[in-house]
């Protein structure tokens, strides 16, 4: 299936076996029409933790560095996402379908991802069916504007490719050996991901034998948008697209009672904006 706006690139880079490059992937239609799209939502602060499970030993709550939204299916921070083999129910709640613009995109991105895949590393039935959009920028505390554009060391568990689209502010990828936070010494492979590229990258030395996170983001392109949420100075905006098997993704309405009493607060928020979160609450009510 062709994508509707044309891409801007035509000899994307792939780089090392397994990671896939292409600074140029989003055309300037496609861009106007996402960040057209990103008016409409309204990204929600989330909780790191459940505000009624036991919070890890060493920890305490706290809110993410960023604001968030997910399309396709929800994995709240409190529920500790999906991780597989262990954490597979109540993690992936159904969410907003992608939007018409992104449906598109997605399609290109899985045939790139299928042309680089095979075996273990494409699990059967992969897609691309749920996508964390990230919000970085600049968070007002206590008067001053703190830069919270970072996100630490970690692995995306979902199985199968991974695939990135960046809009804004450069930002520094990096895969690193350590999870040891602000250890430069670790990294193993590294990329600027520029406004409008797309990076894909998958098989067991980028998802299993690595960590991966955002070292830093750039303030010299200008970049500022306009986003639903208060407080909060977005210069760069990344949709994260992953696979999360469908028979793991879960109506609110079908959650356990104590997995429902954890994101009932983020879903009546979501719900003040959203028709689809409307519904999905009003359903579990009448169930």
């Amino acid at each position: 299936m062709r994508a509707h706006w044309p891409l801007r690139s035509k000899k994307p880079s792939r780089g090392a076996a397994g990671l896939h490059f292409d600074a140029g992937f989003l055309s300037r239609d496609a861009r106007k029409d996402i960040v057209s799209w990103l008016s409409t939502i309204h990204p929600i602060w989330e909780n790191r933790f459940s505000d009624f499970r036991p919070i890890p030993e060493g920890e305490t709550q706290r809110q993410l560095l960023r604001p968030v939204y997910w399309l396709g299916n929800w994995q709240f921070a409190c529920l500790d996402y999906y991780r597989p083999p262990h954490g597979l129910l109540n993690r992936a709640v159904e969410a907003e379908p992608f939007p018409r613009v992104l449906a598109t995109l997605v399609t290109e991105m899985e045939a790139r991802a299928r042309g680089m895949f095979r075996g273990d590393d494409m699990p059967k039935g992969w897609h691309l069916n749920t996508c964390l959009v990230n919000f970085y920028g600049s968070k007002l505390i206590d008067g001053k504007w703190v830069d919270t554009a970072r996100v630490g060391e970690h692995k995306d568990f979902e199985p199968g490719p991974v695939a990135s689209l960046s809009l804004g502010e450069r930002a520094l990828f990096q895969f690193v050996t350590s999870s040891k936070p602000g250890d430069r010494d670790g990294v193993v492979e590294q990329q600027w991901l520029d406004d409008g590229s797309l990076q894909i990258f998958g098989g067991d030395r980028w998802k299993k034998r690595t960590f991966h996170r955002v070292q830093r983001v750039d303030t010299k392109g200008g970049h500022h948008f306009t986003a639903n949420v208060s407080d909060f100075d977005t210069r760069r905006i990344n949709f994260t697209f992953r696979y999360v098997p469908d028979e793991h993704v879960m109506p609110y309405a079908k959650l356990s009672p104590e997995t429902r009493r954890d994101v009932e607060a983020s879903m009546k928020q979501l719900a003040e904006h959203s028709p689809f979160f409307a519904r999905a609450l009003a359903s579990a009510t009448t169930t």
